[in-house]
Parts: structure tokens; C-alpha cells; sequence
């Protein structure tokens, strides 16, 4: 829709949804799979403790707290999908979709402490060897690496395009892994009556957990920040929007992704001399253009013709009073 711009009667403001197949959903997992996912999660990492506790094996007790902490994980992945379905309103004009952003947020925080707590109780252990039961451990862990493994599939389609299912999903794939640790560890043990086994373990998942969420931790904060999305390459946006027909200059450039699914642009485009028709048409090239190249959803197009300066690419906002 293209609509006159009062304070700057030679401007033209623009914003176009009307390309087919714009989306703000991005395809995920249902939160019914969620929800399922989060009660065997809770019910297994219970059943693990106590047998972590009863086998006397920090390893697997690192892991079932890792459960734990998966378990929660998924439930705030579930709270985001269910809460960013939520239509937008005058209160929320971008609607839910930065909750999703927010429960990433806390579970990638929630696996540094849980990876600071495991890796000084490791040190500990270190410290104050305790003999631990190899089979249980072995068979406990097997277990937890098949459950784990099937839950990061059904989270792995819907990892690809949402940092919140992405969020649970790698807490659901480093678990796994940290079971297939606790696992050696207990054949290690069974194999060779080591104590030293279990805390080495211990403290290797610490590390696999630490490594895991730096990557989540980073990108969540990107989007809170209003980065630029991974992987959008900003020459190429403002030289496909230079290269519309008609755009003489592209200016006040903004790329940012306001939640999953969702990646928004606004920008100011100089055009020559022409009537309100051609600068509709114009406006919608550019839109159409960075849909398809770049999959920007939600496009905001200034058309100016005269009365703005087209030398600051990425413009500097005043703040008020200054």
C-alpha cells in the first residue's frame, strides 16, 4: 500500500505483503510432539537421579540433571510456540514471536549454570574419589541415549528455521551425547574398577554443555539486540535493491529479525521524478525482490524523491532531547 506522507508531501511510504505464499509461521514441530516430549523427559530424568544417587555416580546424576534441565527446556519451547501462535493487537502489533526468543534465551543461560554446577562437582569428585556401579551406569545411560536420540528427531525438522525449537533441540542432542559418556564411563568402570572414570566424564559433559549453548547464547542475543540475521549478507541486499529498476539510491538500511520466522527490513529508496503509480511500482519491486533473494518477510519501503540526504546507509537515529 502505497499512501502520502504529510510532513514530507515529496515521499512516499510503502509497505507490501501481497507476494504469495508470505508467511509469519515458520514449520516446526506441533506443540502437541512438545508437550509429549516433556513428559517422558521429566519421568525418565527422575527415574535417572535416583539411580544416579543409588549407583553413587556423579556422571549419571550430571546427566539426569541435564534431563532435567531438558525437560524444562522443552516446556519453555512449548510455552513460546503456543504463546507466538497468538494473534497481533494493538498492543503487540508484531504479535508473540519474540517470547520463542526469550525461553532460547533461558535455556541457553540454564545450561551454563548447569554446566558450572557439573564441572565443580566433577573437581570435586577429583578430589574425593567414590567407587560407583559400572552396570547400573551402563544400563541407565544406554537407556538415555535412546530416549534422547528419539526426541532430538522429532525436534530436528523444526530446529532448522526456529532458535526456540533449536534451543531444545540441542539441549535433547548434547544430552544424548552426555549419556553416550556416562555410558563409556560405566564400561570403563565394570572394565577396570577406576574411580577416576566418572568424574572425567563428568567433566567432559560440562564442557560439551558449555560448548553447545555458546552458539544459542549468541544468537538469541543477536535478535534481542536487533542484529543482523546470520547469514544475510548486507552488500548484497542494498546491491539488489540498487539494481531494482528505478531506484537511483538505497539509504537508512535496516535488516533485523523480529522472531522465528520473521526477518524485517526497512529502508529509504531515491527515485527520479514520476507519478504516485510509478512509485508504487518501484516500491513493490524492491519488496518482491529481497523476499525471494533473501527471505525478508517484512518489508517497509520509503519512496523519496527529494528533501533527504542518500549518504548514510545505516542511518544513526537522534535520540530525543540531544
Amino acid at each position: 500500500m502505497v499512501a502520502a506522507r504529510p510532513p514530507r508531501p515529496r515521499s512516499l511510504m510503502g509497505h507490501d505483503h501481497s507476494q504469495p505464499g508470505h508467511s509469519h509461521a515458520p514449520a516446526g514441530v506441533s506443540t502437541r510432539t512438545l508437550a509429549a516430549a516433556v513428559v517422558i523427559t521429566l519421568v525418565f530424568s527422575t527415574g535417572e537421579a535416583a539411580a544416579g544417587w543409588w549407583a553413587h555416580s556423579l556422571a549419571l546424576l550430571s546427566d539426569a540433571l541435564h534431563n532435567l534441565a531438558d525437560s524444562g527446556a522443552l516446556a519453555l519451547s512449548w510455552y513460546g510456540l503456543r504463546i507466538a501462535a497468538r494473534p497481533s493487537h494493538h498492543g503487540m502489533t508484531f504479535g508473540y514471536h519474540r517470547v520463542g526468543i526469550l525461553a532460547a534465551l533461558v535455556n541457553a543461560i540454564s545450561l551454563v549454570v548447569i554446566a558450572i554446577f557439573i564441572g565443580w562437582e566433577s573437581i570435586v569428585r577429583f578430589l574425593h574419589p567414590e567407587p560407583a556401579s559400572g552396570m547400573l551406569m551402563v544400563v541407565v545411560a544406554a537407556a538415555a541415549v535412546a530416549v534422547n536420540t528419539v526426541i532430538s528427531l522429532w525436534l530436528r525438522k523444526g530446529a532448522a528455521n526456529d532458535l526456540n525449537v533449536r534451543s531444545a533441540y540441542l539441549h535433547m542432542v548434547g544430552d544424548a551425547v552426555s549419556s553416550g559418556g556416562v555410558l563409556v564411563a560405566g564400561a570403563v568402570v565394570i572394565l577396570t574398577g577406576s574411580t577416576l572414570a566418572d568424574p572425567v566424564v563428568s567433566f567432559a559433559i560440562a564442557g560439551l554443555i558449555l560448548w553447545s549453548s555458546w552458539g544459542l547464547l549468541r544468537q538469541t542475543t543477536a535478535v534481542l539486540l536487533e542484529g543482523t540475521p546470520p547469514g544475510t549478507d548486507m552488500d548484497a541486499v542494498v546491491s539488489a535493491i540498487s539494481g531494482v529498476r528505478g531506484v537511483i539510491n538505497v539509504h537508512d538500511l535496516h535488516v533485523w529479525m523480529v522472531g522465528p520466522g520473521v526477518v524485517a527490513c526497512s529502508c529509504h529508496i531515491l527515485v527520479a521524478e514520476q507519478s504516485i503509480r510509478e512509485g508504487r511500482q518501484v516500491l513493490r519491486a524492491v519488496v518482491q525482490e529481497v523476499e525471494q533473494r533473501f527471505g525478508i518477510s517484512h518489508t517497509t519501503v520509503q519512496v523519496e524523491v527529494e528533501g533527504c540526504e542518500a549518504t548514510d546507509m545505516y542511518c544513526n537515529p537522534q535520540r530525543l532531547g540531544t
